[in-house]
C-alpha cells in the first residue's frame, strides 16, 4: 500500500473548498485537469455522498465521496480503478488559515496490477508535487 501526504493553501474559505470538491455538475470535467468528460459519470448522489467515476482513459476510478454539510473533511473511497484495487482513496481536511484554507491531503493506494504496483512505489516521491499542481487551479491554491 502506498500513502502520500501533502498540503496546499487555498484562497477559498473552507466551505468554498468543500463546494469545489463536491461539485459533481458537468462543469467538473472542465474545472479539474485530471478529469475528462468521457470518463466522468455520476452514478448516485445524496446530501452527504456521491458515487462517481472520473479520470481519463489512462487512469480512472469509481469512488464514493462522503462529507458533512459545513464539515471539514471529504473522504473518497476507491470502489474500482484502472490501476489500483478497491479500498484506499483520498482524505481532504480543511482548516481555516489566514484569509483562506489549509487543505491537508492523504492519498492511499492499493495496487491491483503489476503496473499499479510500480506506480504505487513511485507515488510517495513523485505524487506530492504533481498532485499539488493539479489541485491548484480548482482549489485556487497559492
Amino acid at each position: 500500500m502506498a500513502v502520500v501526504h501533502f498540503h496546499l493553501v487555498s484562497t477559498l474559505s473552507p466551505s468554498g473548498v468543500l463546494e469545489a470538491l463536491t461539485d459533481f455538475s458537468p462543469a467538473r470535467a472542465e474545472v479539474w485537469p485530471t478529469i475528462d468528460a468521457d470518463h466522468f459519470a455520476v452514478h448516485g448522489r445524496g446530501d452527504t455522498w456521491a458515487e462517481v467515476t472520473e479520470g481519463t482513459s489512462a487512469a480512472w476510478e469509481r469512488a464514493r465521496y462522503d462529507w458533512q454539510p459545513g464539515g471539514d473533511t471529504v473522504t473518497i473511497t476507491t470502489l474500482d480503478s484502472k490501476l489500483f484495487g478497491a479500498g484506499g482513496g483520498w482524505v481532504f481536511r480543511m482548516t481555516p488559515e489566514g484569509d483562506g484554507t489549509r487543505v491537508d491531503v492523504e492519498l492511499t493506494r492499493q495496487p491491483a496490477t503489476v503496473k499499479g504496483k510500480m506506480l504505487a512505489a513511485l507515488l510517495p516521491v513523485a505524487a506530492p508535487g504533481s498532485l499539488r499542481k493539479s489541485f491548484a487551479k480548482p482549489l485556487r491554491a497559492k
